[in-house]
């Protein structure tokens, strides 16, 4: 549907994008994701035409849109435009800031409306105004202004930050519903990592304007490329290690050192999850600190000795924790969720 090829951009003097390289296919949903200042948002208005390049070219199906050279006008794309301030006109109800983007009121435009009101919960809203509405409801009727004009690709610029998480977590559901039945493409601005794992087909991890990966969610998540992507995929633990005889020798086992030379000191990246802890069972030995419910899981923080030092790490294990603090329990580790990374 559209592609980006060696896109850079910058603000005066300022790089802000650099050789940046992906594509959202048909009825794909893909998600920027990286810390604030990283470059999403430019990449999202250079799609919709808002900014010019500096370098490369961005193409809808098949055709140029943007260039150092030429820029389509935005209304000329035929693409959705979702704002991450949902700008909505103040002066049109929620029916008419929705047909706003289509042209003449048909009945076909009127079933597209009704059809899609009914599916965002919006209905009872019709005659309202954007400032009788709250945060939720202006964010779908954001969204369903954006799709009846059935574009191809919609451009979302963080649309869930400002919902609360239970409204959040409907929304997003709601909204890939939809995105699905429509077969319509998405490209997608966000800084949480679990949304863009819930919403994506494709991840784009960027940072200081780069592209660090890009893979489907299972890729990033299971096989980060280093240690930024890892860590941003949820909280872990760094343990300390060195390079010998071609192995990693921790208080936690061995593990293969790969291509790393001799002596090189490392970092054993392990997520919060990957620790299972048990009063049964085989492993180090740790004492717990202390512990808080989460909700659906419980974070016990531990305490481990590793020679002359100690190691605080931390893990995460379903529902309530029955240990009790200054207990001693044992901990073993997934070796699918550590990752080996330079120091």
């Amino acid at each position: 549907m559209i592609s980006f090829d060696n896109i850079s951009h910058s603000y005066e003097t300022e790089k802000i994008i650099s050789n940046v390289s992906f594509n959202v296919q048909h009825n794909e949903v893909v998600s920027l994701l990286g810390p604030s200042g990283c470059g999403k948002t430019t990449l999202l208005r250079l799609a919709a035409g808002l900014e010019t390049p500096d370098a490369g070219f961005i193409k809808l199906n098949e055709e140029i849109i943007s260039s150092p050279g030429f820029v389509l006008p935005p209304e000329e794309r035929g693409v959705g435009l979702v704002f991450q301030s949902y700008a909505l006109f103040p002066h049109l109800t929620v029916k008419q800031n929705i047909l706003f983007g289509l042209n003449g009121k048909t009945s076909e435009s009127a079933k597209i409306i009704t059809d899609l009101m009914r599916e965002l919960d919006i209905e009872e809203l019709s005659d309202k105004y954007p400032h009788e509405l709250s945060g939720g409801q202006q964010q779908r009727v954001a969204l369903a202004r954006a799709l009846a004009p059935n574009p191809p690709i919609i451009l979302l610029d963080e649309p869930f930050s400002g919902l609360d998480s239970r409204l959040r977590e409907r929304v997003r559901d709601q909204m890939l519903h939809i995105l699905r039945n429509t077969e319509t493409s998405a490209l997608m601005v966000t800084h949480d990592a679990e949304e863009a794992m819930f919403m994506s087909d494709k991840i784009i991890v960027l940072n200081e304007g780069k592209e660090i990966q890009q893979g489907r969610p299972i890729d990033l998540y299971c096989r980060p490329k280093n240690r930024f992507v890892a860590e941003f995929f949820g909280e872990v633990n760094h343990i300390p290690g060195t390079v010998k005889n071609k192995k990693i020798e921790t208080v936690f086992g061995t593990y293969e050192a790969n291509n790393y030379a001799e002596g090189t000191r490392v970092q054993i990246v392990v997520r919060h999850e990957a620790l299972n802890l048990s009063l049964k069972s085989q492993g180090a030995t740790a004492s717990v600190v202390e512990t808080h419910l989460l909700g659906k899981n419980s974070l016990v923080h531990l305490s481990v000795s590793a020679g002359s030092a100690e190691l605080h790490l931390h893990a995460r294990i379903p529902g309530l924790s029955w240990f009790e603090i200054g207990e001693n329990v044992f901990v073993e580790i997934d070796p699918e969720q550590v990752f080996i990374f330079p120091e």
